[in-house]
């Protein structure tokens, strides 16, 4: 290696590459842009597209307007291409394509969401189903209280009924088969 010629040069030549790749992708980035809007109609339908582009300047023009909106949009846009001009081929292809205007505005809004939005309503959409599942939980776990407390309550009448006693501490019986009997009553 020469002197002067280290790692520090070769990071500098490296620099200075990418930055003449960054200089080309640039230039070729706005030759793109400059030609995806130009008037590029077939020459074969050239002459309906350019009428129908007057049908919808003069439609849009006021009696004391003494120069079309295209041409003052265009004026405050410096000769790019504006969202005026946008907005009569959007409207002039839908009517060729038979489509409403109506119908594609009211379709872009529903499609064009933020993702702000977006995460507002599924956090909405979480949050409720969360909050159903609380309340079914709520629901489940008492009618699953109820349950038991009636069983409960049969349980115990049961146990008083079976565990009397005669007076010399015999069990009653008696009041066992009555129990048995009215079970069985119950069942058919």
């Amino acid at each position: 290696v020469l002197s002067g010629r280290g790692f520090a040069f070769r990071r500098k030549q490296k620099i200075e590459r990418q930055y003449r790749k960054l200089l080309k992708k640039r230039r070729e980035v706005h030759s793109q842009q400059q030609d995806q809007f130009a008037d590029t109609y077939p020459e074969h339908l050239k002459h309906l597209y350019l009428a129908e582009e007057e049908k919808l300047k003069k439609r849009r023009r006021t009696p004391d307007d003494s120069v079309s909106s295209e041409e003052k949009l265009n004026k405050a846009a410096d000769g790019r291409l504006c969202c005026g001009y946008v907005c009569l081929m959007v409207l002039s292809v839908s009517r060729t394509c038979a489509f409403s205007p109506r119908s594609v505005g009211t379709q872009e809004k529903f499609k064009n969401k933020t993702s702000n939005q977006k995460a507002k309503e599924e956090y909405e959409n979480i949050k409720a189903e969360h909050a159903r599942k609380k309340e079914e939980a709520e629901k489940r776990k008492q009618q699953r209280e109820e349950a038991q407390r009636l069983y409960k309550k049969k349980k115990m009448e049961a146990f008083k009924i079976l565990s009397k006693k005669t007076k010399k501490g015999q069990p009653n019986l008696n009041l066992q088969v009555e129990f048995l009997l009215q079970k069985i009553q119950q069942n058919t």
